[in-house]
Parts: C-alpha cells; structure tokens; sequence
C-alpha cells in the first residue's frame, strides 16, 4: 500500500512541476511568439499565523525598468540591463519591443536588447492593452522615428490616469497630434525641438509623463527644461541609464531637469535600482508577523518615508552603516498612525494599502488618506471580509484596529491591493484565498516562493473557479 505522506509529497512534486513549466513558458512566450497565451489563472492559499524570520534580497524596480526598457529603442546599438524583475509587466514590455522589431533575449535576470534600423513605429492594441505604462513608448519612438501610432488607454482600477499631460509635452517638442479609431498618431516630419515644459498636473507631477518627455528630448534639436519634474528615484534611474547612453541631462531628482539634446546615443550596461515598494511591503511585514526580519538590497534614502513611518507606529527599524540592508521588528506596543500619500520624497501611495493592513491589527484609530489615487481603497472592502474594521469616504479611510483578522476567500482588485491582501492573510488566523493573483504577478517577483523562505505557509495553485467569490 502506498503511503499517504508519499502521495502527499507526489502531488507536491507534481504541482510544483506544473508551476515551474508555467512559469517556463510564461517567461518565454513574450519574445518567442506571439500565438500562444496561457488562459489559467492562480489563486494563494496563505495559511496565517506563522511568524517570518531570516531575511530576503529585493528584486530590481519595477517601475524604474519599465522606461528604460522602452528607452533601449533609442539607439541600434545593444543595451543590457541587470537586476530586471521577472513580472509580468516587465515581460509584456519585452513582447511589445520584441514585436516592433527589436532583438530581446533574456537570461537570470538580465536583459538584451538591440534595436536595428526599420524596427516598427506603431504597435496594436492587442499588445499594449495588457499595461498601461505601455504609454512610456511614446518618448522613445518619437526621439528616434519622429512618428508612432498608439492605442489610448483605458480605463484603470484604481481611478483615472490621464495621457493628457504626455501629449502636451510632445506637442511643445512640436509634433502634431491626432486620434483616429482609438490610436494616437503622432508626427513630427522635421523632428522635435527643445523648450520649455510644466509637467504639473493635478494630483502632482507625473513620473511617466516626465519620463516620457526626457527620452523624447534626449535627441531633440536644442535644450528642452521640464519644470514641475517628478523626483521619484525612478526617474532618476532612467536619467542615469540615459546619460550612460550619451544624454546630456542635467537635475534628475530635482523639480528642474534640463536635457542638451544629442544627435547619438550608443549602448551601454546599467543595474537597475531595488523595488522600493517591494522593500517597503517586506517591512509592513515585518512589523506584522514576525520575529524580526532583514531585507537586504534597498536603498535607505528611497524607502527613508516608510522607515519614519513604522517608527512612529512603534516599531524597531535599524538599517546597517551604508543603507543597504534594514531590520524591520515588531514593536512590543505599536500606535495607530496616519498617512497623507504625496509625490516623493512624500509617502507613495503604492504603500498605502500595505499600511491599511497593518493599520487594520493596530491598536487605535488610524488615519489614510491618498492625494493621489483619492478612489484607491477596493482593498477595504476585502480586508472587512476578514474582520477588519474600516470606513472610506472621500478618498480617506478611518481604520479602528481589532484584536485579529479571520481567514476568508478574498479577490485582488490590483497590485498594491493583492499585497495588502496576503499581508493580511498571513496575520490573519485560519486559511485566506486570494483569488485573481495575476495582480501580484505585475510586479512582485517570486512573492510567494519569497514568503515560503522566510516561513510563510503559502502555496499558489490554479484557480479552476475563475475567481468567483462567493
């Protein structure tokens, strides 16, 4: 008779096996064809009360590679970027430059790219449909074709993202725009010329928008000044990868960044920086459910708001000398907060979901309010499925904390909002189901092999319900 702790550990071995082919086949897909797509989806089952310990490295940004992927279509010759998360963001990016022309391979973690002459200058909406950061082609194919045709695009979760400002940019490099059967066509016959540019919107300034307007000024005739600039160290990243390529460009990280247009840019090799939002995710955990954690490959500048916070929360944050690894504990009385998110160096609002969590276990009444997203709170009314205890109104959630969370099936609504979910369900007592998990798949590299190191009971399996909650 076979045993049961055999059969056990045969469909362990089995799903594990499927889940790697998957993932083989997911990785690859984007830049060897264009025909196949995998049509299953995943769910998380996280059994809660586990404490994390040991530590964890943090994969590369992945809205800092997301440009400079794009940006690799500025010159013919071959660029190659380390440390480029494994998401699915990053991968759709790889299948639209692969589909325009460009030569893509891909090998632990670091990317190829080289774009020959004729590589094309329209892409359908069947390839950007699938992420709307698919807007940053427009800098690049602009700078180096002076034309391109793009779906708009859609609608988004967590409210509007307008192009608006995008568009505005490159009409005062002096393209000429027009919408025609849900595309923007844009053109620029004699090329774009330097000037002078407000990137202010009204929730702030934009980081795509001003990353945008960098790679479209890096070739333009004259000096183009963007005023109102993001500081985000995203940007940043992509003005150094730029700069290594040949740009001139002068006050990245500042509100005032000034591009000296060049005729040429060339390859080069760049590291992209750790995911702050990653790093900050691991740390509300931390805090949450464990006996102390050490996340290595950060930034202490990058993630200084969200150390400050959990500070004030109670909790022990210590980073060592040059600031590239923190330990994250528990605090042994933690105290509600309040959160007010604002363009950096403010507190992100892609952390703000993560901090409800937390908030949602907290003693006291804590504050969150989001400037920037005011509509982004669909994760609320899954973490009061688990028994939190939380109001919204007005862009601003009112978050009481109670004594634990219960386990319950919950949905992803979008990326910050799944991991705010799995931190809740790994605080929580009993088994949690996080269906929809595509979300995470975005831009968390390996989340649930990560959790599993640090002692986490988690395991990923198909969602053969389609994600139906009951």
């Amino acid at each position: 008779m076979v045993g049961r702790d055999f059969l056990g550990r045969l469909s362990e071995a089995s799903s594990f096996i499927l889940q790697l082919a998957r993932g083989m086949l997911e990785s690859h897909q984007f830049y060897q064809t264009s025909s196949f797509s995998i049509l299953t989806m995943d769910k998380l089952i996280v059994e809660g009360g586990y404490k994390l310990s040991g530590s964890v490295n943090i994969s590369g940004s992945k809205n800092a590679s997301l440009p400079i992927l794009a940006a690799a279509l500025l010159t013919d010759e071959p660029v190659r970027i380390s440390r480029v998360p494994d998401v699915s963001d990053t991968n759709y990016m790889l299948q639209i430059l692969s589909q325009l022309g460009a030569s893509v391979e891909r090998s632990s973690g670091t990317v190829r790219i080289e774009s020959p002459e004729g590589i094309s200058s329209s892409a359908s909406y069947e390839q950007v449909r699938k992420m709307r950061a698919s807007i940053c082609l427009l800098g690049p194919m602009m700078a180096r074709m002076h034309r391109c045709t793009l779906p708009l695009p859609g609608g988004c979760v967590i409210g509007d993202r307008p192009v608006d400002l995008h568009l505005r940019a490159i009409k005062a490099l002096g393209a000429k725009v027009r919408v025609k059967g849900g595309n923007m066509v844009i053109e620029a016959p004699d090329g774009l010329v330097g000037t002078t540019v407000d990137m202010r919107g009204d929730n702030g300034p934009t980081v795509l928008g001003t990353d945008n307007l960098m790679m479209a000024a890096v070739l333009a005739q004259g000096t183009t000044v963007i005023e109102s600039a993001a500081r985000e160290p995203e940007v940043v990243d992509l003005a150094n990868f730029l700069n290594k390529m040949g740009a001139r460009i002068e006050g990245a990280g500042s509100r005032t960044i000034t591009i000296h247009g060049v005729e040429k840019l060339h390859g080069c090799d760049h590291t992209v920086i750790p995911d702050r939002i990653e790093a900050g995710t691991f740390m509300v955990a931390a805090a949450m459910v464990s006996d102390g954690l050490t996340i290595n490959r950060v930034c202490r500048e990058h993630i200084r708001s969200m150390a400050d916070l959990l500070i004030e929360c109670g909790h022990t944050v210590q980073f060592n000398e040059d600031g590239t690894s923190v330990y994250v504990e528990p605090g042994k009385n933690p105290r509600s907060g309040k959160i007010l998110t604002n363009p950096y160096p403010g507190y992100p609002t892609d952390m703000q979901a993560q901090m409800t969590a937390l908030f949602a276990v907290t003693p006291g009444i804590s504050v969150v309010k989001d400037t920037i997203f005011p509509q982004r709170f669909m994760h609320c009314s899954e973490l009061k499925r688990m028994g939190a205890n939380i109001k919204v109104d007005a862009g601003t959630a009112i978050i009481t904390g109670v004594e634990g969370l219960s386990g319950a099936p919950v949905m992803a609504s979008d990326l910050r909002a799944s991991a705010a979910l799995v931190l809740a369900a790994l605080a929580a007592e009993g088994t949690t189901e996080i269906h929809r998990l595509y979300h995470i798949d975005r831009g968390y590299e390996m989340l649930d092999e990560k959790l599993l190191c640090l002692g986490a009971k988690v395991q990923r399996v198909l969602d053969l319900d389609g994600g139906n909650v009951d």
